[in-house]
């Protein structure tokens, strides 16, 4: 019994051992990804694009309905021009087919708004996922080599959060953090007129979009 508690009590200070060397030998670093993310000067050029996209899209959805509205106003006049009593039988039955008519076309036109609106939100969210991707990508690029060159092991995300809400990197040394090393990399070609800052930028709404009731 001795015997076997020995083996057990040197097996784990054996583990305990090899485990501590194998630590000592972990290099580790840490950067902020979303000050990378949005300090990268790609990002803000892409955020341009995106939101020059928007303007151009909300400004088409709008004047579709500016159209539908005045579509609208149009089958109204001849809907009461239809039930005018001063007016012969024959004309009021022309009116109500014209009317009719109208009606079809509002109808129409408000599905191919409906339909406009899902295909530029569509549009929208595939520009913002392959810009997100490409960006990502390139960040992906200098931390994996500014590791390499570093010769560190693992590089943490310390702005990442557990499934609790608490960070999931408790405390770091100024010294292990490649954040400025990594975006001066990645800004290193970036156009005088974008000098980039670590704030997010606001997220660009679309009002007539979002907000899709027919007038």
């Amino acid at each position: 019994m001795k015997n076997i508690m020995r083996t057990i009590v040197l097996a784990v200070l054996l583990l305990a051992f090899l485990s501590s060397s194998a630590l000592a030998q972990t290099k580790i670093a840490t950067v902020d990804l979303p000050k990378l993310f949005y300090g990268y000067y790609k990002t803000k050029l892409a955020q341009a694009a995106i939101e020059d996209r928007a303007t151009q899209l909300d400004k088409d959805d709008r004047s579709m309905k500016d159209d539908l509205k005045t579509a609208s106003d149009e089958y109204q006049q001849l809907l009461a021009q239809a039930n005018d009593q001063a007016i012969s039988a024959d004309e009021r039955d022309r009116r109500n087919q014209a009317a009719a008519d109208k009606l079809k076309q509002c109808e129409d036109r408000r599905t191919a708004i409906d339909q406009y609106e899902r295909q530029a939100q569509s549009t929208l969210n595939d520009q913002r996922q392959r810009m997100h991707e490409k960006i990502l990508d390139d960040i992906q690029a200098v931390v994996s080599a500014k590791a390499k060159t570093g010769g560190y092991t693992l590089v943490f995300d310390k702005a990442s959060q557990a499934a609790t809400g608490t960070s999931i990197v408790l405390y770091s040394v100024p010294e292990i953090d490649l954040t400025a090393d990594v975006l001066n990399q990645l800004n290193a070609g970036a156009p005088i007129d974008l000098t980039p800052t670590n704030s997010a930028p606001a997220v660009s709404s679309m009002p007539s979009l979002l907000n899709t009731n027919s007038p």
